[in-house]
């Protein structure tokens, strides 16, 4: 019996070489052959066997999306843009304008666009367990504070409609309502969306930030909404220096979810929070106006806004992080009054990451990092941060993909062709 090893045209891609038992293929009748079938010994068999389907699955698996160095937003006639969601999987960027969501793909072609609501859409977060958008949504006058849900996957034309659309739901938050409209002096009186007010507990202004990611303390388990308050602005008090993150799980929300309706707005929602946790970083212009979990690091990053009247005891740094296996601590909210006055609240803790640049005389550490308009990692130390330009209601968004650097002075700097290659190659 004569023996060859040949290349098998059957394999796409594949330079496995078989070996054939039997016969050789024929000169005179080109891929005939003569005698018997093959024998192939079963390890031989098994060999070829499993390169023919690594062959195959390489040749009918599609190319995942390359995500875009940079990519513009587009133009709208909206206030600025507030947060992006990312789709890595899928290949998509969802951009918040606070009355728009605007969807393109990694090509920089626009999908589709969802409007039709007056509130204050804010920071946005994709959830691959779900396939859907969530946002932060604010009708501060209404005392009415929502997670808008949205099915990215629908949002496929320009101008849809959302109180009119099956793909845009919300969910109402009691406890951020009871927080902003608290009348903590006592006249009676709810003084509305002011910032120059004792009102409002922990100087809750509505909320912003909004990232998925583990319970505090862990870095494994359910994957929990992570709801960040606005805080107003003001000096005159020192009960508004801690940003306040609520958790929720989002497993039987589908009970909660109603349409949007601005006429009567509903209170459908979680009567409990999965937990409530205060960072202290000084008081900050709205709070936490990005939210951000990042698998590759294990820690969450809070994006906040410059404040132009600071604190002098504080350092006011741009953007700080928390790890996430950082147990959280019941201890005295320092500048909080307990209820009824006597002693100080008590609250869940959390410290910040012990990196960056560090203020001596409070231990408060962070970066002076802008990343407050869109900030979302998309894994291996990469991150997608949005800013903002344009006049009143010409606003458009640049994205720009950057690589962590975990330098404290520039903790990011611009990603390469090389790193897009190093990520699409993991």
């Amino acid at each position: 019996m004569q023996h060859a090893s040949i290349l098998d045209p059957a394999l796409p891609g594949c330079s496995c070489r078989r070996e054939v038992y039997g016969p050789l293929r024929s000169a005179r009748v080109p891929g005939a052959l003569r005698g018997p079938a093959p024998h192939y010994p079963p390890m031989k068999r098994f060999l070829f066997l499993l390169c023919l389907l690594a062959g195959r699955l390489s040749a009918g698996a599609p190319s995942a999306p390359v995500p875009p160095l940079v990519q513009n937003g587009g133009t709208w006639p909206t206030s600025h843009v507030q947060g992006i969601a990312v789709d890595v999987r899928g290949g998509f960027v969802y951009y918040s304008f606070t009355t728009l969501l605007a969807k393109y793909d990694f090509s920089g072609k626009l999908v589709g666009t969802l409007t039709g609501w007056a509130g204050h859409l804010g920071d946005l977060d994709f959830n691959p367990r779900d396939g859907r958008v969530y946002g932060s949504l604010e009708y501060k006058k209404d005392r009415a504070f929502y997670i808008a849900v949205i099915d990215g996957r629908g949002v496929d034309r320009v101008g849809i409609d959302a109180t009119r659309s099956e793909l845009f739901r919300t969910v109402f938050l009691p406890e951020v309502a009871q927080d902003y409209a608290a009348d903590l002096n006592g006249d009676g009186k709810f003084d509305g969306d002011v910032a120059k007010t004792p009102d409002h507990r922990y100087g809750c202004s509505g909320i912003d930030g909004v990232s998925f990611g583990p319970p505090f303390g862990r870095t494994d388990g359910p994957r929990l909404l992570t709801v960040a308050y606005g805080i107003y602005a003001n000096t005159s008090r020192s009960d508004n220096d801690h940003q306040v993150l609520l958790q929720y799980d989002t497993a039987d929300w589908s009970r909660y979810e109603r349409p949007l309706s601005e006429s009567a707005p509903h209170h459908s929602g979680p009567a409990a929070v999965h937990g409530k946790y205060f960072v202290r970083t000084g008081n900050t212009t709205y709070g936490v106006q990005n939210l951000a979990y990042d698998d590759a690091q294990q820690r969450w990053f809070l994006a906040v806004k410059p404040y132009t009247a600071p604190k002098p005891a504080f350092p006011h740094y741009r953007m700080f992080a928390i790890e996430a296996r950082t147990t959280p601590v019941r201890g005295a909210l320092l500048g909080v009054p307990a209820p009824g006055g006597d002693g100080t609240e008590q609250g869940l803790l959390l410290a910040l990451a012990a990196d960056g640049l560090k203020h001596d005389a409070t231990g408060i550490r962070g970066w002076n990092q802008e990343a407050d308009e869109g900030l979302q990692p998309i894994g291996h130390g990469l991150f997608y941060v949005a800013k903002g330009s344009g006049p009143k209601g010409k606003q458009t968004a640049d994205l720009t993909l950057l690589r962590w650097t975990g330098d404290a002075a520039r903790p990011f700097v611009p990603a390469t062709s090389a790193d897009l290659a190093n990520l699409s190659a993991r």
